[in-house]
């Protein structure tokens, strides 16, 4: 991970803000010349601080449905972590994965189209990962931020 300074944290957070911004836009803001902020973030791209870019979408207004998963491993060994890191990967229904600490060891977010599909995605997906003990599930009822 490059060591990031006030520049680099300035582009990221508008690039939170607004993914689309222009070249011309992200360099004003941070007060460099077009090609040394284009520079920036493509160094920002290649060294794996920025993975990619892409369109959030309400779920109300996709008409989905957004889950809040919690999963307990039987074991948090490596092995058990990395197998079950890899096994996420496969699935697109799972949108973001996070390691936690505290009760469980991981957050998912998991979009599904309505609740009978995210019965199936619980049934066929989640409970087939490989390691784990325990899944719990809460539905966002709106999407604030």
């Amino acid at each position: 991970m490059p060591r990031l300074d006030p520049i680099d944290r300035t582009l990221l957070r508008l690039l939170r803000q607004d993914g689309r911004s222009s070249n011309m836009k992200l360099a004003a803001a941070v007060g460099l010349s077009q090609s040394a902020c284009l520079r920036r973030v493509r160094l920002l791209e290649e060294a794996g601080v920025i993975r990619g870019y892409t369109a959030v979408v309400s779920a109300g207004e996709a008409g989905g449905l957004v889950a809040m998963v919690q999963i307990t491993l039987e074991r948090q060994t490596e092995e058990f972590l990395d197998r079950f890191e890899a096994a996420i990967l496969r699935y697109p229904e799972i949108r973001q994965c996070l390691l936690m600490t505290g009760g469980a060891d991981y957050l998912l977010r998991v979009e599904a189209a309505d609740a009978g599909a995210y019965e199936v995605i619980h049934r066929e997906v989640l409970a087939r990962l490989p390691g784990v003990a325990r899944i719990q599930s809460a539905f966002a009822i709106r999407t604030v931020l």
